[in-house]
């Protein structure tokens, strides 16, 4: 097997970049590619949100830099992100962009991407779990299920101009289920304009804390009560609406035949 420190430089097998999605927090949730790039990186750029499991994976010696970026705190802006990352790609070292999850979802990948297009830089994208999948396999459910949802919605609660846009009154269906990132401060505009869209207020929502990490929680809510739950969580969540934990939602029929 050929060494990747063998690899010639900017080749079609050695890009200036790889995107490398580093799962949301556990280390058994990156992939064997992912892992053989950073033991491969001579640099790594990488998220706040990037697990401690995984940034203690990358060799001893690797320059790392940290470009975080906390909603509504304190942020590398972006501008600075894609000039850090042409600035190391242009020297010729094998530089791993690590973004929290999988890069695609809500990781402005575009953004980078084009920097680097722009600097005529080549990249390559290792996808990486995101956290939906890896929230709902917690509480022991599938995000899809024959006779319940066709379809899955993944949404971002950062962009209130963006969630003024959605399809609300098809999100309310009973059945529907969609995974919402960064929904923690924009939870009560969800919550009302589902409901003015006919949700029913006792739909199923769960809340996963700190998504695949030690201090991980997860939280039964309802759509009713999802402001009051959200508020209770410091760190970064999921919200996963129309899904219940699994336990939960096994005692909800009888909890529903005791109010009866």
């Amino acid at each position: 097997m050929s060494s990747l420190s063998n690899l010639p430089i900017h080749s079609p097998d050695h890009p200036a970049v790889t995107f490398v999605g580093a799962g949301p927090g556990a280390a058994e949730h990156l992939t064997l590619g992912a892992l053989r790039c950073l033991q491969g990186a001579e640099v790594v750029i990488h998220d706040r949100l990037v697990g401690e499991e995984v940034l203690a994976l990358i060799p001893a010696g690797v320059t790392r830099v940290d470009v975080g970026k906390e909603g509504f705190g304190p942020s590398v802006s972006q501008t600075s992100i894609n000039a850090t990352l042409v600035a190391h790609a242009q020297t010729g070292r094998r530089v791993v962009r690590l973004k929290g999850g999988d890069c695609g979802i809500f990781g402005r990948l575009d953004e980078e991407m084009e920097a680097l297009e722009a600097a005529g830089l080549s990249f390559r994208i290792l996808p990486g779990l995101t956290s939906a999948a890896v929230a709902a396999a917690s509480i022991g459910q599938s995000l899809t299920r024959r006779g319940r949802n066709a379809s899955l919605r993944i949404l971002t609660g950062h962009d209130m101009a963006g969630f003024a846009e959605q399809d609300w009154r098809g999100l309310s269906r009973k059945g529907e289920v969609a995974a919402i990132y960064m929904g923690k401060k924009s939870s009560r505009f969800i919550q009302g304009r589902l409901l003015m869209h006919g949700a029913d207020g006792a739909t199923p929502v769960a809340v996963v804390e700190n998504v695949s990490r030690p201090d991980q929680r997860i939280l039964a809510a309802t759509l009713a009560t999802l402001p009051e739950t959200v508020a209770a969580c410091p760190g970064p969540a999921v919200i996963l609406f129309g899904l219940a934990p699994r336990q939960a939602a096994k005692a909800l029929p009888a909890l529903k035949e005791a109010r009866a």
